[in-house]
């Protein structure tokens, strides 16, 4: 089956309108515009929600997870600051959506996530979509993925009420971190760089994202 099959005018029209409207949001990088133009949203969604895949809101996925809204999705990908050449851990898989992102803008994609169903679903479509440079792994995305370890870059897609320790041990001096940090309710994105050990911090703005469970984030 070719996969451009799936793709009408109709949603080609919708992504090239998503990629202006995050233009005007405030998204600066050429190259995350240019991939969230190609990426075909609609694919990772719930059939019966192909209507809004390019509205710039987040979707349900089921397992009670989301798929992230696009302005929140292009600034952590922004953020990252990837030039093609960086190892990028993800912890939490989800839709996949972001993990085709990262797969077009870095050199390999190690993603990490807790619930089988939805690393099975996430796993079908990238490979369908031809993806060779992503690796899958079913477990807890606090602990990280040491047998690959360090990575130039780590994204969170689920909040923690800290950094948890694993992850941080497994950046690469100069890496950079993108996460939210807060309460279970409200949280603020944050740019982590990792100088020396130490942390220098940007703070991107107040979000909302699912909790992120496992030995060092939040208990079920």
């Amino acid at each position: 089956m070719d996969k451009e099959l799936f793709d009408t005018w109709e949603h080609k029209k919708k992504r090239q309108e998503l990629v202006n409207l995050l233009r005007e949001e405030g998204i600066t990088s050429e190259s995350v515009l240019k991939v969230l133009g190609k990426i075909q949203r609609h694919l990772f969604i719930p059939k019966e929600l192909e209507e809004v895949a390019y509205e710039n809101q987040a979707l349900p996925i089921g397992e009670f997870q989301t798929i992230s809204q696009p302005f929140i999705v292009a600034l952590m990908t922004q953020a990252l600051e990837l030039s093609g050449k960086e190892r990028v851990l993800e912890i939490g898989t989800g839709s996949g959506y972001q993990t085709a992102i990262l797969a077009e803008l870095s050199k390999e994609v190690f993603t990490i996530e807790i619930r089988e169903s939805l690393l099975e679903k996430s796993k079908k479509i990238l490979e369908f979509l031809g993806y060779k440079n992503i690796h899958f792994k079913l477990g807890d995305g606090t602990k990280g993925w040491e047998e690959f370890a360090p990575y130039d870059r780590i994204i969170v897609t689920a909040s923690a009420p800290e950094i948890p320790i694993p992850l941080w041990e497994q950046l690469k001096e100069d890496g950079i971190m993108v996460i939210p940090i807060g309460s279970r309710e409200y949280q603020n994105l944050y740019k982590i760089i990792k100088k020396l050990d130490k942390k220098l911090v940007e703070n991107l703005g107040g979000v909302v994202f699912v909790p992120l469970i496992g030995e060092y984030g939040w208990k079920e």
